[in-house]
């Protein structure tokens, strides 16, 4: 790979069954946030299962996007453009022949994508978010559903099958009942899909993040951030039986969902519940991570794919917009005595919050904890489970002093158990009282200590440095209440 080029912005088309799109990412960043994307809807495969062709009006639809995306590609002065095509172009008579015309006219090259190839992309845009990833991923597009197994970073078995939602509705002649037996028939044989009994079902696909709005909807979840949110699978199957039986009109009044997905939405609702009750799984995971993210992370250099993601966009973040970046690793490493015997998991959303605590402080005092707070709950965080969003953003809010009993931080913590909340209260708390005790400033810390002693909150200083001439007891007042400790000792030790 030309580790040179994956440091410059990405451009990735897919040529998709249902719609072409061009997503342009930062090539230097672990997380593949797009600095552009942008789809045009041109069912290719509307009409495949009965003609064995492209859609004709599909055709000429997808030569204009795919024309204008390579223009725009050269405008924005990408050195590397990757045009992809999917299950449509793969199974049609006259894919062959399209590729072949958009290579004529566009001036670029098409690589047609093997149902295995698309299947472990999937995968690899999932594990790009969550590299702990354990189970199956599930990726639904126009013309056909890739299944594979994850597990430990890696995947494994694999399957596509034309049960795209194109496809299945011609198939089925839009009947709900010959639909699911279609679906059925396919997953029968598959007697792999048990290895996912008891683990999480990655949902990947732009008809079932639409599902993921209406299921946020109708278990009125606190937060509207569509990747990551999770659901028990019992729950996940009572309300896609639910979905799967509304009525247009009544999906048409959720809102953000798109009104050209409605039409599919019960048919989507189906697949997903037969995918999930043979996969026999825990946990239904919806993932706004798939394909092109897969072939985005595929590309990364080894030291870029080995980061945490969490950690990486935090980074990214501190290195941005902190007065001192390097500040966030001296907290860190500053905490630890109050928390002892803390999981490593804790003492990751710990970093996190401790990287992005300085990164505020341009924002107007009287907002600047609730800017924080959203800010931190909606930041496209990749595989981050919506409690450790919650628990970040709590934790910030608390740094700048914000008022916990605020209706919309209410809300937001309704994600989060009472262990959580004090362990943001504690570490936003201990965030304020660093922050002021070395003005935000690097290599102040190092030269002080924190400790729980008994029931005492225990701060040495060096007498002899006037930098650290605070009110002591007034700045840790919180802190102390919320490590339950009875009093701060401040004690000025000679340098």
């Amino acid at each position: 790979m030309d580790i040179g080029h994956a440091m410059e912005p990405v451009g990735i088309v897919d040529i998709g069954s249902n719609s072409i799109r061009l997503c342009v990412y930062d090539g230097a960043a672990r997380v593949p946030v797009p600095l552009f994307n942008e789809k045009a809807v041109c069912a290719l495969a509307e009409g495949l299962g009965s003609s064995g062709r492209l859609n004709p009006a599909g055709v000429a639809q997808g030569l204009k996007a795919v024309a204008r995306y390579a223009a725009l590609a050269r405008a924005m002065g990408l050195r590397w453009l990757d045009v992809l095509a999917t299950a449509a172009v793969r199974d049609a008579a006259d894919g062959a022949d399209f590729v072949a015309e958009v290579e004529r006219r566009c001036q670029v090259s098409v690589r047609v994508l093997s149902g295995g190839e698309e299947a472990c992309l999937a995968a690899m845009g999932v594990l790009c978010g969550t590299p702990e990833a354990d189970g199956i991923v599930c990726d639904l597009g126009g013309g056909s559903l890739e299944l594979v197994t994850v597990t430990q970073g890696n995947f494994g078995k694999h399957v596509t099958m034309p049960l795209g939602l194109l496809r299945l509705a011609e198939a089925s002649g839009d009947s709900r009942t010959v639909a699911a037996e279609i679906v059925e028939r396919h997953l029968k044989p598959l007697t792999w899909m048990e290895e996912g009994r008891g683990r999480s079902l990655y949902a990947v696909g732009g008809a079932w993040r639409s599902l993921a709005r209406l299921c946020i909807a109708q278990t009125e979840h606190p937060l509207t951030v569509l990747d990551n949110f999770a659901l028990d699978a019992r729950e996940a199957l009572r309300i896609l039986d639910l979905l799967a039986a509304q009525s247009k009109k009544s999906l048409e009044k959720v809102p953000g969902v798109s009104k050209k997905r409605v039409a599919s939405l019960p048919l989507a609702a189906l697949v997903l519940d037969q995918v999930l009750r043979a996969a026999q799984s825990r946990q239904l995971v919806f993932s706004i991570y798939g394909m092109r993210e897969g072939r985005f992370f595929e590309r990364l250099p080894e030291t870029l794919r080995r980061e945490d993601p969490l950690l990486s966009v935090c980074r990214q973040i501190a290195r941005t917009t902190s007065r001192f970046p390097e500040h966030g690793d001296e907290l860190v490493a500053w905490m630890p005595p109050l928390f002892p015997g803390d999981p490593p998991h804790h003492a990751r959303i710990r970093l996190a919050a401790s990287l992005v605590s300085d990164t505020f402080w341009n924002e107007h005092p009287d907002y600047r904890a609730e800017q924080a707070f959203l800010r931190m709950l909606r930041l496209p965080f990749m595989g981050v489970p919506h409690a450790d969003r919650a628990e970040i953003a709590l934790t910030v809010f608390i740094r700048y002093q914000g008022n916990e009993d605020a209706p919309l931080v209410q809300r937001a913590t309704r994600l989060l158990d009472e262990a959580a909340v004090k362990r943001c209260r504690v570490t936003g708390n201990a965030l304020r009282l660093a922050h002021t005790l070395s003005g935000g400033a690097p290599h102040q810390l190092a030269r002080t200590r924190i400790g729980i002693e008994g029931r005492d909150l225990v701060l040495d200083v060096p007498a002899a440095n006037p930098a650290f001439d605070i009110d002591a007891e007034r700045v840790a007042e919180r802190l102390v209440k919320s490590l339950d400790c009875e009093r701060l000792v401040f004690r000025r030790n000679p340098s």
